[in-house]
């Protein structure tokens, strides 16, 4: 298998699905002759002319709407949103159309499309560039929503959104882009969304996260061990909507404790729909309460103090150390 970061990853899957489904369409802002604002796309349009990849002006309401017909009329697009804090742009398409046409029409058009939107913070970018919003989406039936934390995972996952028959929102950690590689298989790989997975096994208390969170989240469990002697689970949740919430019961059971991670705003977060399910679901089996780590209920901040707003291993860790506490 190849070593390859997050950008190689998914620029393989996009290759791979266009060569296999002439249906598959790719278009957004600068993704045809720059190969995209960060190179996702590049090479796809001397593969696949632009019939098939093609720029748009800078319209995301356009992007969205003009997505939405090519699925009614039984295309497969992936357009591309340059960065998820432009999407608000295209709020009234996304939600009124992609969201609500397959229930619209009783299922005669389902509307099989992925939104791809590099999202979240850490690249030191300027403001309207960094913002982590899933919670919107995920708060909208009709809409599902995939974050991936690693570049198989960025691979599978997309290809999984793809063949989905229902619009997805696909959020991609910018910031994991390029930070690091693993084996991503040469063949087609394809994981269903709506599923979870333990990317640490552990005994003693469970990290929940998803995105770039998840390599912090590894770091702060290894941390624990090394210094605590203590056997630390990572979840890595991948699906916002819908939540593998058998996948988190089944984790916390086991431990007896958990922790939720997520640098979007605390409040009314997807980290507290996951508290509320597993002390629906779990309560019995939890030895103290949960704790979220999260970023905070304000704008996110310009880059010279980005790093504190974002959940980092030792914060993590910190949570996770009173947690195994209490």
């Amino acid at each position: 298998m190849a070593m390859m970061n997050m950008v190689e990853a998914l620029n393989l899957a996009l290759h791979q699905m266009m060569t296999d489904d002439d249906s598959i369409v790719v278009f957004g802002e600068d993704v045809a002759i720059n190969g995209g604002v960060f190179r996702v796309t590049k090479g796809l349009i001397e593969a696949f002319t632009e019939r098939r990849v093609f720029d748009t002006p800078l319209a995301e309401a356009g992007i969205v709407g003009t997505a939405v017909g090519m699925a009614i009329r039984g295309l497969k697009p992936v357009p591309e949103i340059q960065f998820s804090g432009f999407s608000y742009q295209a709020f009234h398409q996304i939600e009124q159309n992609m969201a609500r046409f397959r229930n619209r029409t009783r299922g005669r058009y389902p509307i099989n499309m992925v939104l791809r939107c590099p999202y979240a913070g850490g690249i030191r970018a300027v403001e309207h560039h960094s913002e982590s919003r899933e919670a919107y989406w995920a708060h909208t039936p009709g809409l599902k929503v995939v974050i991936p934390s690693s570049p198989r995972a960025a691979r599978a996952l997309l290809v999984g959104a793809v063949d989905d028959p229902d619009p997805v929102v696909f959020y991609e950690p910018k910031s994991i882009y390029r930070a690091f590689r693993e084996e991503v298989p040469e063949e087609r790989e394809s994981w269903p969304l709506g599923e979870s997975r333990i990317v640490r096994e552990g005994e003693a208390l469970t990290i929940i996260a998803w995105g770039a969170m998840v390599p912090r989240a590894i770091e702060a469990a290894q941390d624990l061990e090394d210094e605590r002697d203590t056997s630390v689970e990572v979840l890595d949740l991948q699906s916002i909507s819908p939540i593998d919430t058998d996948g988190l019961v089944e984790s916390v059971q086991k431990t007896g404790r958990a922790i939720v991670v997520h640098e979007a705003p605390r409040t009314a977060g997807v980290g507290a729909e996951v508290v509320a399910r597993l002390n629906e679901r779990a309560l019995e089996y939890l030895d103290a309460p949960i704790k979220r780590v999260t970023g905070y209920d304000i704008h996110f901040p310009f880059f010279q103090v980005e790093q504190q707003y974002l959940p980092d291993a030792e914060t993590i860790k910190l949570a996770a150390a009173e947690t195994l506490d209490y």
